[in-house]
C-alpha cells in the first residue's frame, strides 16, 4: 500500500510538472510567434522600409493629453464567468472538499457605479450590484480559489446588494499636479500630487490596499484569489468581501502612506457585523515607495495589519476535543492577530511587467475573513499585445504557493473545517500550488473576452487529491 501510494504521488507530481511546463512553453511559443509575425505586414514583407525609417527618425510632436474634469459620472460593468474541470484523482473527500463530479459552475455580476462631486474635493460614490451563481463546491475545496468573481455565499436566483457607498474628501497642499483618470470609483480631475485623502463608508479593504498594476482585478486580469490579492492578507470582509471603514492616505511624488480602520464580521464568513466596535476591528497600514529602474517605473509596498476579533485557537480546538472533530467555535474569545506583506510591481519593458507578493499571518489563531493559509507567495508576468498589433489585449501567467502553520495542519488532519477547506483529514500535507495563464482579448471597445487555464496541485494542501485542471471563460461588458 505504501509503494502504491508513493507511486500515485509521483505520478501526480509528474503530471503536474508536465502540465505546468507545457503551459509555460506554450505561452512562450505563442509570444515568440506573435512578436516575429508583428515585424511583417500581411504580404510577408518587412514593415521597416527606408521611408518608414525616415519617418521614425523624425521627432514626433505628440499633442498633450486633454485634461478631463468630471462633476458626475455613471458606469456599467457586467461580468459572466464560466468554469469547468474534467475530474481529478480523489480517494476520499470531506465536508468542504471539491467533488470530482462538480464539473461546471458559473457566476453573473452586473454593477452600476454612480459618482458626484458635491463641492471642491468632496465626492460621493454609490454602487448597487446584481449577483447570481456559485464557485466550485459552493466556494469550497481550494485555499487559492479559482474564481475571484465568486462570493462565499452563492445565489441560485439573483440578488441585489450594495458593495460601495462612501464619501471621499481630498485636500491639496499645492505645488505640482497630476491628472487622475476616470474610473468606476474615481471622478476624473487634476489634483495636487501632494495631497491628503479621507474616505468613509462601505467599500472593500482591497479597493485601497494591496494594489498592483498587473494582478489585482478579477474583471480584467487573473481570476484566482491568490493572484488578485495576497492570500495570507486576511483583510476585513464580510461574506461578500466588503466592510465599513475609515481610510486616510498621504500622497507625495515618491511615496505614499496609508492607514485604515474597519469593522469586522460577528463570525467568520457571515454578513452580520460585530457591534462591539472597541473590541472588534482591523487596522491596516501600508507604505508605498516609487522608483525608476533602468528608465522603467516600479513600486514597492510594505503592508501590515492588526486585528482584534473573537477568534478560535487551532491548538486549543485539537487539544480540548481529542476524541471528536475539533470545535473551533468553543475556543473563540477576543484575541489579537496580525499579518505582514511585501508587494512589488516592476515595468520591465513598455509592454511587459512583473509582480510579486509575499505574505504571512499569525498561524495560531483562526482565519477570520479571506482564506485558510498562513503563508503565501505569488509571482507572475503581464504582457500587452502591442507586439502582435493588439495593444489592448493582455497575456498573463502566474504561479501561486500557499501553506499552513503546524497547528493548522493538526487541526485539519483531525477533521476541522475552515472558511474554504476541510477534507476530513490531512495525512499527507503539501503546499498548495496553482499555475494560472490567461489571454484577455478586446473584441470591441468596452467588450472583452478572456480564456483562462489554472492547474491546482495538492488542493486544500492534500497530496492525496488532485491535480485539478480548471478551464474558464470570462465575458466583460463595460461602459
Amino acid at each position: 500500500m505504501k509503494d502504491n501510494h508513493s507511486n500515485r504521488l509521483l505520478r501526480g507530481a509528474h503530471t503536474y510538472q508536465k502540465a505546468r511546463n507545457g503551459v509555460l512553453a506554450a505561452l512562450a511559443a505563442i509570444l515568440l510567434i506573435q512578436f516575429s509575425c508583428s515585424a511583417q505586414d500581411q504580404t510577408g514583407t518587412l514593415l521597416d522600409t527606408s521611408v518608414d525609417k525616415a519617418v521614425k527618425s523624425a521627432p514626433a510632436l505628440e499633442p498633450a493629453a486633454p485634461e478631463e474634469h468630471q462633476n458626475w459620472a455613471m458606469h456599467f460593468d457586467a461580468v459572466e464567468v464560466i468554469q469547468g474541470q474534467p475530474g481529478f484523482h480523489s480517494p476520499y473527500g470531506g465536508t468542504q472538499s471539491l467533488a470530482t463530479d462538480d464539473n461546471f459552475r458559473q457566476t453573473s455580476e452586473a454593477d452600476l457605479f454612480f459618482a458626484a462631486r458635491i463641492w471642491p474635493g468632496g465626492e460621493i460614490y454609490f454602487n448597487p450590484e446584481y449577483y447570481q451563481g456559485f464557485g466550485f463546491g459552493e466556494t469550497h475545496g481550494l485555499a487559492a480559489f479559482s474564481n475571484a468573481m465568486a462570493y462565499k455565499v452563492g445565489q441560485f436566483r439573483g440578488d441585489f446588494n450594495i458593495p460601495h457607498i462612501f464619501f471621499r474628501q481630498v485636500w491639496g497642499f499645492g505645488g505640482e499636479q497630476e491628472q487622475l483618470d476616470a474610473d468606476e470609483l474615481q471622478l476624473a480631475e487634476k489634483v495636487d500630487i501632494s495631497r491628503l485623502t479621507l474616505q468613509v463608508g462601505r467599500f472593500a479593504v482591497t479597493d485601497v490596499f494591496d494594489n498592483n498594476a498587473y494582478a489585482h482585478d478579477p474583471r480584467g486580469d487573473f481570476l484566482n484569489w491568490a493572484a488578485v490579492d495576497a492570500l495570507a492578507f486576511d483583510y476585513a470582509a464580510d461574506s461578500l468581501g466588503y466592510e465599513e471603514g475609515i481610510y486616510l492616505e498621504l500622497n507625495q511624488k515618491a511615496w505614499a502612506a496609508r492607514w485604515g480602520i474597519f469593522t469586522i464580521p460577528r463570525l467568520p464568513n457571515v454578513n452580520a457585523t460585530d457591534g462591539q466596535y472597541l473590541r472588534a476591528w482591523q487596522q491596516v497600514a501600508e507604505l508605498e515607495g516609487r522608483y525608476t529602474l533602468w528608465d522603467h517605473p516600479g513600486k514597492v509596498r510594505l503592508l501590515g495589519y492588526l486585528e482584534s476579533a473573537a477568534m478560535g485557537s487551532y491548538k486549543a480546538a485539537v487539544v480540548d476535543f481529542p476524541a471528536e472533530m475539533p470545535d473551533m467555535a468553543a475556543t473563540r474569545r477576543y484575541r489579537y492577530t496580525y499579518g505582514v506583506e511585501l508587494n512589488l510591481e516592476q515595468e520591465i519593458t513598455k509592454d511587459l511587467g512583473g509582480f510579486l507578493r509575499l505574505a504571512m499571518r499569525d498561524p495560531n489563531y483562526e482565519v477570520y475573513q479571506f482564506s485558510d493559509v498562513s503563508q503565501s507567495l505569488e509571482i507572475g508576468l503581464s504582457i500587452k499585445g502591442t507586439g502582435w498589433t493588439r495593444p489592448n489585449d493582455t497575456v498573463g501567467v502566474a504561479e501561486m504557493l500557499d501553506g499552513l502553520g503546524h497547528a493548522q495542519k493538526e487541526y485539519f488532519n483531525d477533521g476541522g473545517l475552515g472558511i474554504l477547506i476541510g477534507d476530513g483529514r490531512l495525512p499527507h500535507y503539501g503546499p498548495e500550488n496553482v499555475v494560472e495563464a490567461y489571454y484577455n482579448c478586446e473584441l470591441f471597445k468596452g467588450i472583452n473576452i478572456t480564456l483562462d487555464y489554472q492547474l491546482a496541485a495538492d488542493p486544500a494542501f492534500n497530496k492525496d487529491r488532485g491535480p485539478i485542471n480548471i478551464f474558464s471563460a470570462r465575458l466583460r461588458v463595460k461602459f
